[in-house]
């Protein structure tokens, strides 16, 4: 039987004839209009290989998140996405993540494949993303200079040929208020021009104390395909976000075994009424596709981003304050005050050729491609601290130091000397008043952040051979880094790095709708784009720091299964291990809370399952199960050796089902949802005497969409149990508590 379906490629609408048995469909060759899909499923990668092979095809695990599931969820930041996905889980409050066992490195977000600087404080919302890819493993080869645990990478909605628009308004628990926007469709008669508008705000407060957030995200996009051969794409993406660097719980520190982590409430935090962080960021982004012949294109993508931040914050230095004979007083965390302003530049450059061609029963697909990526911190930046201890000369001594006992200030606390600390300790006691008069007494560290320009240039090739039930994906990529610091200035130095990455990739189909796989990757990553995340560590920015560490490198080895069960129902399983060396990580040390230092090599064992679809077409799930073995492999500290790694978690099993009462006459304008997230036990960044404990959570949703009503409406409830937990910790001083039972209600007007 034949039939007539509708074909976007790349950036337009034909019909062609096609079989109904046929598992092949023509589509975009790169993604400048939006998917039509209204479902958790997407079949379809446009930035794992650059040539948007069918993710069944692809030899790597890829998780994805749609607009459709996070609609459902009410996932309006990507922290909330991530809750999702097996084998992810959040590091600290930020949005910075553990990936199959390994924590993010980098602190840039990757958008339409293209890096970005900084969303690593702050959490990005989604009201404009289509959906977000979690590519497994390192993925050097397509995208430069990311995590050897995986890549997250967010792809924005573009124009619909057919228009949509849509308001929504949201309210729930922590006087959380937001509104968005979505609203898209042709601007000509030939439908040749397409656009789009997404705009979202937020004001929201938090179960923490003194966590006070808002943002304003606007970002339209315009399409234009004058005909069947070129088209063309542009967006801008505005963030304007104010809030808190919440730093986590302190709890009293106690002796192995015996930690209270009910010893503070779960409100608490050390942060000031008076602390913020500012950010404002904006991108530009333009893609071109041109196809020269039916076997020949081109596509090229540029994004120029430029960030800025404004910091005031007061945070621990990861110690307690000591006693005079330098014994730790676990009820007093020792603080430091810091100001820093600053201001970067992105340039990101994509291009490639993709060549297509047939011999005898082989079908072969060529990309020969360069990309570039330029970061410029700009001149005039700054980070300003308070920290350490007053000695009776009026200078500031960065630690206490018994032996000179007779230099420094002391003050009493409740009947215990204590040397004067120059910003005022936190009082971890119940009932205590803290920041009450000066919280500082001097700023002793002043540091002017050196300009800087780190540079990537990359030229790789694909190469795909299809040959019967077989897919060869193999390919490399040579980069070349220059980090330059004082960047225009007479003292400018620079070191180079240079590295040639491998891909080798086969899959084979057992059947039609089943495929396995085995795959090697190898990743990299100049250490200065770790080093840059901590600005204040001083002399560890520039030709003199960075330069001294030596490159992080990692590798991949996956097999794995793929395929369709019920038609409808996609899954994948996959075992995998991932090894990195040359790990920067903190030192650990008070007196120099930045200090960077170089542990050896870990590794990262571990199976995973996932599966999405529809079991009915009113039954939507998504779900999976992981199991992660991590070890430290090699470290200066011998004791760490074959031990398990921080914040990881070993098994972790998570599931939402939205189940629509369609067939149900007086219940068919209802829908529910109901989801769980199990987390094990993890060990804290900086400290082994204690475990985070294993939790589980259940969230549900109602929806209600009455018939022939432009109006939507859900009520999502997270942690209906109301259930006590930690998401993570680093120390005694910094624990990541899950927030308790909360709701929001959101109402969607379509017109």
């Amino acid at each position: 039987m034949k039939y007539i379906i509708p074909i976007i490629f790349p950036n337009f609408f034909y019909a062609q004839e096609v079989q109904e048995d046929s598992t092949t469909i023509a589509i975009q060759t790169v993604e400048v209009v939006g998917r039509k899909s209204k479902n958790y499923t997407s079949d379809y990668s446009f930035a794992a290989t650059k040539i948007a092979m069918k993710n069944i095809d692809i030899p790597m695990t890829l998780n994805t998140v749609t607009k459709e599931l996070m609609t459902d969820r009410q996932a309006f930041q990507l922290g909330d996405v991530m809750k999702n996905v097996t084998g992810v889980s959040p590091s600290s409050y930020y949005n910075q993540y553990n990936i199959r066992g390994i924590s993010q490195n980098e602190e840039g977000q990757i958008i339409n494949g293209l890096r970005t600087r900084q969303y690593y404080f702050l959490q990005p919302m989604t009201a404009n993303i289509d959906r977000v890819e979690v590519f497994k493993g390192p993925a050097s080869i397509t995208m430069s200079s990311v995590d050897p645990g995986g890549t997250i990478n967010m792809v924005t909605k573009k124009p619909l040929v057919e228009p949509r628009h849509e308001v929504s308004f949201s309210a729930g628990s922590f006087d959380t208020y937001r509104a968005t926007t979505d609203i898209t469709g042709p601007l000509n008669k030939s439908k040749t021009l397409l656009f789009r508008f997404n705009a979202a705000y937020q004001k929201a407060k938090s179960f923490r104390d003194y966590v006070n957030n808002s943002g304003t995200l606007i970002s339209p996009s315009i399409t234009f395909a004058p005909n069947d051969k070129t088209s063309i794409n542009v967006e801008m993406i505005y963030n304007d976000l104010h809030g808190n660097l919440d730093r986590g719980q302190p709890i009293f520190g106690a002796a192995a075994g015996k930690t209270n982590l009910n010893s503070t409430s779960r409100s608490l935090n050390l942060g000031s009424p008076d602390d913020y962080f500012k950010t404002k960021e904006m991108i530009l982004m333009g893609t071109l596709s041109h196809r020269f012949s039916n076997n020949f294109s081109f596509n090229a993508s540029y994004m120029k981003q430029y960030w800025r931040e404004n910091l005031q914050e007061h945070r621990t230095t990861n110690a307690f304050v000591p006693d005079i004979n330098n014994n730790p007083v676990s009820s007093l965390a020792m603080m430091q005050f810091i100001r820093r302003k600053q201001k970067w530049e992105v340039d990101n450059v994509n291009a490639y050729f993709n060549y297509n061609f047939k011999v005898g029963e082989t079908e072969h697909q060529t990309l020969l491609g360069y990309d570039s990526q330029i970061w410029e911190k700009r001149k005039g930046g700054f980070q300003n601290a308070a920290r350490g201890f007053v000695l009776k000369d009026g200078s500031v001594a960065s630690s206490y130091n018994p032996s000179n006992s007779d230099l420094y200030e002391f003050v009493d606390y409740n009947g215990i000397v204590i040397p004067k600390a120059n910003v005022t300790p936190f009082d971890l006691t119940l009932g205590a008043k803290n920041y009450e008069g000066d919280d500082y007494y001097k700023l002793n560290i002043e540091t002017a952040l050196p300009s800087a320009l780190t540079v990537t240039h990359a030229a790789y090739i694909q190469y795909l051979l299809t040959w019967k039930k077989f897919k060869i994906l193999s390919g490399i990529r040579q980069e070349w880094f220059k980090d330059i610091t004082n960047y225009k200035q007479e003292n400018e130095t620079s070191f180079n790095n240079s590295k040639m990455l491998y891909r080798l990739g086969i899959t084979y189909s057992l059947t039609n709708h089943i495929n396995i796989y085995g795959t090697y990757l190898t990743g990299y990553q100049p250490q200065s784009n770790t080093v840059t995340l901590m600005p204040n560590t001083g002399n560890f920015t520039g030709a003199e720091s960075a330069a001294k560490f030596k490159p992080l490198t990692s590798d991949l080895k996956e097999f794995g299964i793929k395929g369709k069960i019920f038609k409808n129902l996609s899954f994948s399983m996959a075992i995998y291990e991932i090894k990195q060396k040359n790990i920067i990580v903190n030192a650990n040390n008070p007196a120099e809370p930045d200090e960077l230092i170089q542990r050896g090599e870990d590794r990262s064992r571990g199976f995973e399952a996932e599966f999405t679809g529809y079991i009915f077409p009113e039954w939507h799930v998504y779900g999976g199960y992981s199991y992660i073995d991590a070890i430290i492999l090699k470290d200066t500290d011998e004791s760490l050796i074959g031990k398990r790694k921080e914040n990881t978690s070993k098994n972790s099993f998570n599931i939402w089902t939205r189940y629509n009462f369609t067939k149900v006459k007086s219940l068919k304008n209802f829908g529910v949802g109901m989801g769980m997230l199990y987390q094990s036990s993890k060990v804290p960044w900086f400290t082994r005497s204690f475990e985070v404990p294993a939790y589980a959570t259940l969230d549900a949703a109602l929806y209600y969409a009455p018939l022939k009503s432009k109006l939507q409406f859900a009520l999502n409830m997270n942690n209906l149990t109301n259930k006590t937990y930690w998401t993570g910790a680093q120390n005694y001083l910094r624990l990541f508590p899950g927030a308790p039972r909360n709701f929001l209600m959101t109402v969607t007007y379509k017109f």
